[in-house]
């Protein structure tokens, strides 16, 4: 199987993160932030995930994806079982994971083509919260590397 980079240049694309950042298209943004793949980078005002609410996350949902995906910090926090309720009646899917996999998560779901909205609370030194890094931590710094597979290039079980 022979891998490929995959460059969406025209789509928002997580190229790097590390404690306190995120790097889209190479641009860094710092504090928690909204992603689509189209448009610009949004600032996301939340006073930690304790402050979201289901009506919350049910307005992040324009233009409507399919799915959003919510990244807690360093450590997955599910949100009570009732926020999912308004979005699956909006027919929109809810999937909760820290922030690490969020990245990830959306990169491939957006090179795959999907619609997809990241609403992420970065990874934060010095706030001891759960869901947080612990003083005097610090998450390793990682490049994201989207790619796709030559579906034509794949041996074919006989």
């Amino acid at each position: 199987m022979k891998l490929h980079p995959d460059h969406h240049d025209d789509l928002n694309a997580i190229t790097a993160y590390g404690t306190g950042w995120v790097e889209v298209n190479g641009a860094r943004h710092q504090g928690p932030l909204l992603l689509h793949p189209q448009g610009p980078v949004q600032p996301w005002s939340i006073d930690g995930l304790a402050a979201l609410t289901p009506d919350m996350l049910l307005a992040l949902a324009e233009p409507r994806p399919e799915v959003i995906l919510l990244g807690t910090g360093a450590r997955l926090q599910f949100p009570p079982p009732s926020f999912s309720r308004p979005l699956l009646q909006a027919g929109i899917g809810l999937e909760t994971m820290d922030s690490v996999a969020a990245c990830r998560t959306y990169n491939i779901l957006m090179a795959e083509g999907r619609q997809v909205l990241l609403a992420l609370e970065l990874l934060v030194v010095g706030d001891d919260r759960p869901g947080h890094l612990a003083a005097g931590g610090g998450g390793p710094i990682e490049q994201l590397l989207v790619v796709h597979v030559a579906h034509d290039r794949v041996p074919r079980q006989h």
